[in-house]
């Protein structure tokens, strides 16, 4: 019998071996400290935490891409506006474990607000009614401070979050990661695998240099069991505010990621067009979708959450 811990990554060196959060892949792992003190009985009761506090959250989904710069925060406060948007009843939020690059407060309309403690734990900045965000962004006390972690210290920021919010009951929690596949997405797959993960998304950008990294991204999807719900393709084509004209930025030359889906059998879920006007209102905190509505991103951003809410109810 495998002596790794359930849900553990192919290079995990197994709690029984003598390189048991010592070897150069136990780095970052949130279960480094106690493989390599021996005391590995049982998981980390942070673990279990993170599953109480999330039982009353229906979707739990991660936006994840390999390169940065391709609008994942972007994206993932369109998509928490559109899901909130979409049915009045349901409860959305985001939570920013970008730790080192917090954006969210500023991407949807909040920055400067606090966070407040109660016996409960934190509680979440409210954008909307039925749409809130919690990030390390409202615990600086300026927002030019730089945040200077080991993995260690942001991995346990990462077991706050998850733990110790008092989110209440939600339909979607939207958690928005840093690029990459390092310290904070191995945290949050180690956290959330007993938690009813409902998947991953991805965002990338057409040219192929964006790919590669995505590539990667869905390579440690498939390392780490989760599941992916989609990929979707931003600044695919840039519309002129003037005359509405459509023009290639980035050139899809290889398929662009409609092709790379194709290829690896992964669900391809649109391709959002380059609009000024987005990058504009999310700079602003404003709420494009409900601003813009015949706006042609904001199709498109709309059909792409249709497929989303499709997606995860079949999940």
């Amino acid at each position: 019998m495998s002596d790794k811990p359930a849900d553990a990554p192919e290079h995990c060196p197994g709690t029984q071996s003598e390189d048991a959060g010592k070897a150069s892949a136990c780095a970052g792992c949130p279960n480094q400290q106690l493989c390599s003190s021996g005391a590995t009985k049982g998981p980390d009761p942070g673990i279990q935490l993170v599953q109480e506090r999330l039982e009353q959250v229906k979707h739990k989904i991660l936006v994840l891409s390999g390169k940065g710069g391709v609008g994942k925060s972007t994206l993932t406060a369109l998509l928490s506006r559109g899901l909130a948007l979409n049915n009045s009843n349901e409860n959305v939020a985001v939570l920013d474990i970008d730790i080192c690059g917090p954006s969210q407060p500023r991407v949807l309309g909040v920055a400067g607000e606090q966070v407040h403690q109660s016996g409960s734990g934190w509680s979440p900045v409210y954008v909307e009614d039925n749409l809130s965000v919690m990030s390390i962004g409202f615990l600086l006390s300026s927002v030019d401070d730089a945040i200077i972690w080991r993995g260690p210290k942001k991995n346990g920021m990462i077991r706050q979050f998850l733990s110790e919010v008092d989110w209440g009951n939600l339909d979607y929690l939207l958690i928005d990661t840093p690029p990459g596949t390092s310290d904070e997405h191995l945290s949050a797959a180690t956290y959330l695998a007993k938690a009813n993960l409902t998947g991953a998304i991805l965002v990338t950008t057409p040219q192929e240099v964006a790919l590669l990294d995505v590539r990667k991204e869905i390579d440690f999807c498939h390392k780490v069991n989760i599941k992916i719900l989609g990929v979707i393709e931003n600044m695919s084509i840039f519309v002129c505010p003037c005359c509405k004209r459509l023009s290639e930025i980035f050139p899809a030359t290889t398929g662009g990621a409609k092709q790379m889906c194709m290829d690896l059998d992964v669900p391809f879920l649109g391709s959002l067009p380059l609009d000024p006007l987005l990058a504009r209102y999310c700079d602003e905190g404003k709420d494009y979708l409900t601003e813009l509505p015949d706006n042609t991103a904001t199709k498109v951003l709309c059909e792409i959450i249709e497929k989303l809410v499709s997606v995860c109810k079949e999940t």
